[in-house]
C-alpha cells in the first residue's frame, strides 16, 4: 500500500525507466512506467490522481507535446520535466506549459524526491476540487427536466405549495419530485442543497 502517491514517469529509455521505478519504489511511491507518451494519454481517463515525470526528448510525441495535449484536457496531474544538459530553452518552455518544475539529467536522486514530494503536495487540492465539481455536475446531470425545475424552485425559496401553482402540478406529485432531487443531489437538508447549488453554479448573486 503506498502512502506517498503515484508516479507515472514516461521515458523512451528502458534503463532509465528501470532506475527511477527502483528509486521511487524505494522511496515509497506508486510507480506505473510507459515507454511513450501516446501510452499514457490513452490511460489518462482510468488513471487516479498522481504525478507526472516525463522525459522531454521523445520519439512521437514528446514531452513539450505531451504538456500542451494535457493543458487542453485542464489535467490537474502536476508534472516535472527531465531535460538533457543544455536544454535549458526547452526546460523554459515546458514551464510556460504548465509543468511545475524541471531537472537536468544526470539528477540526484533526493533532489527528485523532494520535488515530486512538493508537486503533490501543490497540486492535490486542485485535483480534489476538480474531482468533487465533477461529482457535482454529474448529481445535477442526473436530474430529470422538471426534477431540476422543481429544484430551481426550491433552492428560490418557493414552498411545494407555489412550484406545484407554477408548473400545474399537485403538490403531491411536487413532493415526490423533491424526494427525488434530495436522494439524486445526496442533500440531507435544504441548506444544504442550497449550498451544493451554489457550488454547482446554480445561484447567481
Amino acid at each position: 500500500m503506498t502512502t506517498k502517491g503515484i508516479i507515472y514517469v514516461i521515458d523512451d529509455d528502458e534503463a532509465m525507466r528501470d532506475s527511477l521505478n527502483f528509486l521511487l519504489d524505494s522511496a515509497g511511491f506508486g510507480v506505473t512506467l510507459f515507454d511513450n507518451a501516446q501510452s499514457f494519454l490513452d490511460a489518462l481517463p482510468g488513471l487516479a490522481f498522481g504525478c507526472v515525470v516525463s522525459d522531454v526528448r521523445m520519439p512521437g510525441i514528446d514531452g513539450i507535446e505531451l504538456l500542451k495535449r494535457l493543458k487542453a484536457q485542464r489535467s490537474r496531474f502536476p508534472i516535472l520535466i527531465m531535460t538533457g544538459h543544455g536544454d535549458v530553452p526547452l526546460a523554459v518552455e515546458a514551464m510556460k506549459l504548465g509543468a511545475m518544475d524541471f531537472l537536468e539529467k544526470p539528477f540526484e536522486d533526493d533532489r527528485l524526491v523532494a520535488m515530486i514530494e512538493s508537486a503533490i503536495r501543490e497540486g492535490e487540492p486542485a485535483a480534489r476540487n476538480e474531482a468533487v465539481a465533477q461529482d457535482l455536475a454529474a448529481r445535477v446531470a442526473s436530474l430529470s427536466p422538471r426534477e431540476r425545475q422543481v429544484m430551481e424552485g426550491l433552492i428560490a425559496g418557493l414552498s411545494n405549495k407555489l412550484i406545484a401553482r407554477e408548473y400545474d402540478i399537485s403538490p403531491r406529485t411536487i413532493e415526490v419530485y423533491r424526494a427525488n432531487v434530495m436522494t439524486k443531489m445526496q442533500a440531507n437538508s435544504l441548506s444544504e442543497l442550497v449550498r451544493l447549488a451554489m457550488r454547482a453554479g446554480m445561484l447567481n448573486d
